[in-house]
């Protein structure tokens, strides 16, 4: 083997090999293979007394692909690490070199944002060294996450029997049962409307009241709204009528964030479901003529598109709409908050025409892609003019407004009015001072609505522009405070499809109690401004050890005072005795819901529905488990269905149908399937020692020695460019 290259997804190597060739052997370590230890003090794998140093263990799923990886590096001439352009990516290709005994000064970085022939062949023309100060940011966000995760969930699953909680995810809460609250204590207010129909022509348009005697028009109540009503009974004069025509330009190509906001309102999608299509259509797909990535790295918060990029839109524009359809070509400014590491999203190849490649893709993937590619291509055409006319028509110091509108030229709303489309609001021709009598004249009650609850749109625009996490991370949060029970996302009413959030009663009750004990770290501003320091880490301006210690000064007086202050909440008695061992029974919360069990869990395990049905006890059959010995047992499934499980449950996971045929559990097949990737590699020599004993021995010599030894060099290197 002359050449590997390991990358993070399976199904982008197949794309990559097929660019670089028979001399390069493309393999994935599939995400993450080590992570933080859970042992040392507290379970952090982090030792706080020692400069905060980290251990690392190799993940037990990973075992087997590390040591296959291990394998295959000693019989290649060359290693090149082409994990993902970001932060985690950096991360993983250091946790690689680390475990695969790859010096990190090595030139075998390689990156690329988009998986194209024309952009791999580039990028491993110019491999680079792993950039530490990535690596040493994405530590330093993950030591943080860990301290706090651990520390916080254990105190509240102690006190309130909550789940967990996280630096980002409890914000992100907050800002749910925030809006909830501001809802509950909304007073609304009642105004009135005096609206008129009026025609010319045959044509009817609309207009409402604006001014009375030059100043807005307030109408508090009925008296007032009676008062007006009774002063616009004769005919109305025009006494303006105002033209103007102003252009409306075209939005910035994607970033993660937009697109996610964008896929919910115009497609439906979840942030969740929006990433994984994303992701596939980066990695590649089989278009006709072999696997190609459709479109540019899909994490990113940089609105900038490549110069080739730019001159191939407005070559396109320029040849299918003509050159009147052509935009300035600029780059759009980006937020404050952009780190500006990659392209925005867009797609790879204009050839690559949505409806030309439909029959390749999923509905998902093709719905997808046609909206991120007719953004990107709109983002580059002149923007579309809109004939504006406002008319005045009065009476009695009383004046009402009518507006209209009219699209002139379309601009680039040809390729992108499906999405963005306005409608015109025809007036008729109206001069002053013609006079028209109102057809109808309507007084309309209203009153003041509170503000909306967050949609997943509403929320991940909130977390943008407040700062809280980055953008690949948002649909991951929004997951996991709904897969703790903090929230559920359901329609507002039965008159709407459209979906909000609504904080559970744990979720309200998880908030208040971080926001007695913990307002000055978990709230917006501090998050937002750890999110910076980070940023700083990662471009060498600040130093982690610092960051992580003036945290951890202010966060553990805070965590002291909470276990001594905080009350520690008693499970709701049922009032009745479990039928089993006579212990109080009392109401718990999981995943399914509120249920009743037994108070002497985990010894007693008995448990009810709230309808009073017991949860199904197993039943022996006298039956031999095949793979132990043990007994098998029916079983009821949380489906409904039955099946026969070994006894020994955990420590064996035999399972059968009740006809006798085996049930493959998921964790047996996710062995099946890494073992079935181990045997497609090429014949290697049988390995020493264990995986285990590989990876703790390995975790224990190069987890924070190779890092502070990286550091030392770097500092040296600084060093000696300022000398120089």
């Amino acid at each position: 083997m002359k050449n590997l290259v390991i990358v993070e997804s399976p199904s982008k190597s197949k794309t990559i090999e097929k660019y670089l060739g028979s001399d390069y052997s493309v393999v994935s370590s599939k995400g993450h293979i080590r992570d933080l230890a859970i042992k040392g003090k507290d379970g952090l794998g982090v030792d706080v007394e020692n400069g905060f140093a980290p251990t690392y263990e190799v993940s037990k799923d990973k075992q087997d692909i590390v040591k296959d990886l291990q394998e295959r590096a000693k019989k290649a001439d060359h290693v090149y690490l082409a994990t993902d352009p970001d932060r985690e990516g950096e991360a993983i290709s250091w946790h690689l070199a680390q475990e695969l005994n790859l010096p990190v000064a090595d030139q075998d970085r390689v990156v690329f944002h988009e998986i194209t022939h024309d952009a791999v062949l580039e990028a491993f023309n110019h491999p680079r060294t792993i950039d530490m100060d990535l690596v040493r940011s994405q530590e330093t966000r993950r030591i943080l996450d860990r301290i706090i995760g651990f520390k916080l969930s254990k105190l509240l699953h102690n006190k309130i029997k909550s789940k967990s909680a996280g630096r980002v995810q409890s914000v992100a809460l907050k800002l749910i049962v925030e809006r909830e609250k501001e809802i509950k204590k909304f007073q609304p207010v009642e105004f009135w409307t005096l609206d008129a129909v009026f025609a010319k022509n045959g044509h009817k348009f609309n207009a409402s009241l604006a001014k009375i005697n030059g100043e807005k028009a307030q109408l508090n109540n009925a008296a007032d709204a009676q008062a007006a009503y009774e002063a616009c009974q004769g005919a109305f004069t025009v006494s303006s009528v105002r033209e103007s025509e102003h252009g409306r330009g075209a939005k910035p190509p994607f970033i993660t964030s937009t697109l996610q906001q964008e896929a919910s309102t115009k497609l439906g999608f979840s942030a969740k479901r929006t990433m994984s299509v994303a992701q596939r259509l980066y990695e590649g797909i089989d278009i006709g003529n072999g696997q190609e990535g459709l479109i540019t790295y899909m994490r990113t918060d940089s609105t900038r598109l490549s110069d080739v990029y730019l001159k191939a839109a407005h070559g396109k524009i320029e040849e299918e709409f003509g050159k009147e359809y052509l935009g300035v070509q600029h780059q759009f400014k980006n937020d404050a908050n952009a780190q500006d590491a990659h392209e925005a999203i867009r797609p790879t190849n204009l050839a690559n025409d949505p409806e030309k490649i439909k029959s390749y893709l999923s509905n998902e993937q093709y719905r997808l892609y046609k909206l991120i590619y007719a953004r990107a291509l709109a983002s580059q055409m002149a923007p579309a003019r809109v004939l504006s006319m406002v008319v005045t028509l009065s009476q009695n110091g009383y004046d009402f407004t009518a507006n209209g509108s009219r699209q002139i030229f379309d601009g680039y709303l040809r390729v992108y009015g499906e999405y963005d489309a306005g409608k015109d609001v025809l007036l008729p021709e109206l001069k002053a001072p013609e006079q028209l009598k109102a057809l109808e004249l309507k007084q309309n009650q209203h009153f003041t609505e509170p503000p909306a609850r967050y949609t997943e749109a509403r929320l991940i625009k909130a977390m943008e522009e407040e700062g809280i996490g980055r953008p690949s991370t948002y649909a991951m949060i929004i997951d996991t405070i709904q897969a703790r029970g903090y929230v559920t996302l359901k329609p507002a009413s039965e008159t709407t499809k459209t979906k909000v959030f609504f904080p559970s009663e744990q979720g309200i009750k998880t908030v208040d109690s971080l926001d007695q004990y913990f307002s000055s770290i978990i709230n917006v501003k501090y998050t937002a401004n750890m999110e910076s320091d980070l940023d700083k880490i990662a471009d060498g301006s600040a130093d982690e050890e610092k960051t992580l210690q003036d945290f951890w000064e202010k966060f553990t007086p805070l965590l002291d005072e909470a276990y001594e202050k905080m009350p520690k909440e008693e499970a709701e008695k049922v009032g009745e005795k479990c039928p089993d061992c006579g212990g109080e029974l009392v109401y718990r919360n999981g995943r399914f819901g509120k249920f009743i069990s037994c108070s002497n869990f985990p010894k007693c395990r008995y448990t009810r529905q709230l309808d009073g049905k017991e949860k199904e006890k197993p039943v022996p059959t006298g039956k031999k488990c095949p793979d132990c010995g043990g007994e098998l047992l029916k079983r009821k499934s949380r489906f409904g269905t039955y099946f026969l499980g070994c006894s020994n449950f955990p420590k064996c996971h035999y399972m059968e149908t009740l006809e006798g045929e085996r049930i493959i559990s998921k964790r047996d097949r996710a062995k099946a399937a890494a073992k079935a990737g181990a045997e497609e590699a090429p014949a290697k020599k049988p390995a020493g020692k264990p995986a285990k004993k590989t990876a703790k021995k390995t975790a224990a010599k190069s987890a924070k020695k190779p890092a502070k030894k990286t550091r030392a060099a770097a500092a040296k290197t600084k060093a000696a460019k300022k000398a120089g």
